[in-house]
């Protein structure tokens, strides 16, 4: 950017960055100049959700319940990393744990991926529509070709 466009612009910082020919960054220009704070992850289940090793996580623990160490070895995952996703998916309620001898269990829990399930469950009817209007098209398509065949 050139530096006497900057000089008209009013900008926090903008004289370090035009002094030092550092490039402007959105905090400078004050799109990013209150950062909004993010959601902690185990404020719910979808900020849970959102990360894709938690999912897998939940996509082996549904096969049933399984010690820290199946899901590392599983997964191919570290032993710390496994137990902080598995704390935070025991915090929003994903899973429950239980103690046999000197092992950790975990499973899923069901009752927590309710809010999930009934949030998907308001497009099951958006998309059992589009889907059933494309079967009406197929149907038409499929009957004009074979009109025209004759």
């Amino acid at each position: 950017m050139h530096t006497s466009i900057l000089r008209n612009i009013e900008i926090p910082h903008k004289e370090s960055c035009i002094r030092n020919d550092q490039p402007l960054t959105y905090s400078h220009i004050g799109i990013y100049y209150f950062p909004m704070p993010r959601a902690a992850t185990t404020t719910d289940v979808f900020n849970a959700v959102a990360e894709p090793l938690r999912r897998r996580i939940l996509d082996f623990l549904a096969r049933g319940e399984q010690p820290v160490n199946a899901v590392v070895d599983s997964l191919r995952l570290g032993q710390p990393q496994v137990s902080k996703h598995l704390g935070v998916l025991k915090q929003v309620g994903l899973v429950s744990v239980r103690g046999k001898g000197r092992q950790r269990l975990y499973r899923v829990n069901a009752e927590g991926l309710k809010p999930i399930h009934e949030w998907v469950k308001a497009y099951e009817k958006l998309w059992a529509d589009r889907l059933d209007r494309l079967d009406d098209y197929l149907q038409r398509l499929q009957s004009e070709g074979t009109s025209d065949d004759r």
